[in-house]
């Protein structure tokens, strides 16, 4: 592994200035260009040349040694850098791979990635395997280091502790330190979290916050205590005070909170004069809402709703390569930088007809180029999960307080007026069974969800924020027959009605990720959401409702691996049972 900042190796370098010295010939040149110079925001003319994965030169010269050159006219074409997307969550469905090669074939080639799905799934040795693995591929993947499971689980400190946290900060491709979703631990006296801010901090490396909804003075006092930015601006008003007090921010457009348009338009109003701190994110949509792009959507919008052109372009490249310390390697076309290259029609058009990353075309003049897959998921035991039975016995459910829900994530606590001890609950009623199950088959927790479904018999899932098993339905012998077809996918989504398998999703790689194309999981989403809305699901994200049950960052009762847990008073309701 060769550290962030030295990314070309002392040999690497002397090929490179022979390019200049002309003792060797590029390999890629993209002549007559017209280029965003990021530094200056100016269109610029000028020969690029590429040495394999770097940009090695920028003027007016053309290369002496040409045999076996690669060049490319790009007369009346506008060249951007690769964008950025600098904070995705890439296990939504899909895999972060394939994710990565859908992003790079509308501009995005830079991911930074939560890197929770690594910490359940693999021990480090594994995981620190798979993120080498992931820097061979064209696209750019970096990774945050967590520090908290965002659920509450059994023995968190086996996953998060002082020794684990600070070996993935120390990691090269890992570049910042959160997302902070247990801030209130912080304001609570946690000094062990304070602790891992300030080893971020003291490794340069910035922290993000999660912080919706909060207050001037909470705001302040996470500046105090080192947060650098957050993604969580729900206004224009909160966007403008978060950069007054000194924070990074990024605008959040994604499949739960499309807010960019609103927020554009606010901050245009009152007159924002800089944009030099801000960013754009998708914050890990779920597949259908990627079906036209990443980062190429977000400049369209940012472009229509008024910001100037080139910061556009700024926001969704050399913003986010700056707060990270990659400028150096990312966000400018520019001598040194990795070859991460959008070749536009326009100006005004952030849709590239040619991606070029890590000097790899990823699209030639709007033909997509075979990549091949490269990561070895079974290598590193990543393979079809779900060797659990669901049992009749597990379906017993007697608590007098359920789940209901407000919208796809907010979710308030009910009392269950209702008898809950039959086969079948009425089809005149909202409510439905909820089970959350240990993926290893030791605990479960019992109650009923209230708007999921009004008649939807079984549903049996294995993707969810831990990776355990939930189960929703009205009928228990639906959601046992949607459990036995979990089991023999090898793990998934399973719709079951009346005694038939509706709906099947395989997540084969961990039980949580489909190992497929973008556009086949982008449609199949599409049949989950049509089937569930025809059996009751009136919201628009399901995806995320199954995936934030256990969420402990969102109000107001969450289902636990340790139970029914009260958000505000931070109290388990009622605890997980041994099975």
């Amino acid at each position: 592994m060769i550290e962030a900042e030295y990314y070309w190796r002392n040999r690497e370098l002397r090929h490179h200035v022979n390019v200049i010295d002309g003792i060797e010939a590029p390999t890629l040149v993209l002549k007559n260009s017209t280029y965003l110079n990021t530094y200056t925001k100016q269109w610029l003319q000028a020969n690029i040349w590429v040495h394999d994965d770097r940009i090695v030169y920028v003027g007016e010269m053309l290369p002496e040694k040409q045999d076996a050159v690669e060049m490319i006219d790009c007369e009346g074409k506008y060249l951007v850098p690769g964008y950025i997307e600098p904070h995705a969550h890439p296990s939504q469905l899909y895999n972060p791979e394939e994710l990565a090669y859908h992003a790079a074939k509308t501009g995005t080639t830079t991911l930074v990635n939560d890197n929770l799905l690594w910490r359940f799934l693999l021990d480090k040795k594994k995981a620190f395997s798979v993120l080498e693995a992931f820097d061979e591929l064209p696209i750019s993947m970096y990774w945050w280091a967590r520090f908290d499971s965002q659920t509450a689980l059994k023995d968190e400190d086996a996953l998060f502790n002082t020794k684990e946290v600070l070996s993935w900060l120390l990691h090269p491709s890992v570049v910042q330190g959160g997302e902070l979703t247990s801030w209130p631990r912080l304001l609570d006296g946690g000094d062990r979290l304070l602790h891992w801010i300030q080893e971020a901090k003291r490794h340069r490396k910035p922290v993000e916050g999660h912080f919706p909804g909060a207050s001037e003075k909470t705001l302040t006092k996470m500046k105090l205590f080192g947060v650098n930015a957050d993604h969580e601006s729900m206004t224009g008003e909160e966007v403008m005070k978060r950069l007054q007090l000194g924070y990074q921010v990024a605008l959040r457009h994604s499949s739960i909170r499309p807010d960019l348009p609103k927020l554009i338009e606010e901050i245009v109003e009152a007159d924002l004069p800089t944009y030099e701190n801000l960013t754009m994110t998708t914050d890990g949509s779920t597949p259908e809402f990627y079906e036209n792009g990443l980062l190429n959507v977000c400049i369209e919008i940012a472009i229509d709703k008024g910001i100037p052109l080139e910061d556009a372009y700024l926001m969704a490249s050399y913003n986010a390569a700056k707060h990270f310390r990659l400028e150096e390697q990312l966000g400018s076309i520019a001598p040194g930088r990795i070859a991460h290259i959008n070749i536009l029609r326009e100006k005004s058009d952030p849709h590239p007809e040619s991606v070029l990353a890590k000097g790899q075309w990823i699209v030639k003049v709007n033909e997509a180029q075979t990549i091949s897959s490269s990561i070895e998921w079974e290598k590193y035991g990543i393979k079809p999960f779900y060797d659990v039975d669901l049992k009749e016995t597990d379906l017993q459910f007697s608590v007098p307080i359920g789940l209901d829900m407000v919208n796809e994530v907010i979710i308030k606590p009910y009392a269950i007026e209702m008898d809950i001890t039959p086969e079948t609950l009425p089809a005149n009623k909202n409510d439905a069974f909820l089970l959350l199950m240990d993926r290893n088959g030791k605990w479960r927790v019992n109650t009923t969800i209230r708007g999921f479904t009004k008649k939807l018999g079984g549903l049996a899932s294995s993707y969810s924020t831990t990776g355990d098993l939930i189960f929703i339905g009205k009928n228990k012998s639906d959601m046992l027959l949607a459990g036995n077809r979990l089991k023999e996918i090898g793990g998934g989504i399973v719709l079951v009605h009346n005694e038939e398998v509706l709906f099947e999703l395989p997540l084969t790689l961990g039980g949580v990720m489909f190992d497929g194309e973008m556009h086949t999981l982008i449609e199949k989403e599409k049949e989950l959401k049509r089937i569930l809305s025809e059996f009751g699901y009136s919201h628009h994200d399901p995806v995320y409702t199954i995936y934030f049950l256990s969420s402990t960052h969102l109000p107001y009762i969450r289902i636990t691996q340790r139970g029914i847990i009260d958000i505000k008073k931070k109290e388990v309701l009622f605890p997980a049972t041994m099975r």
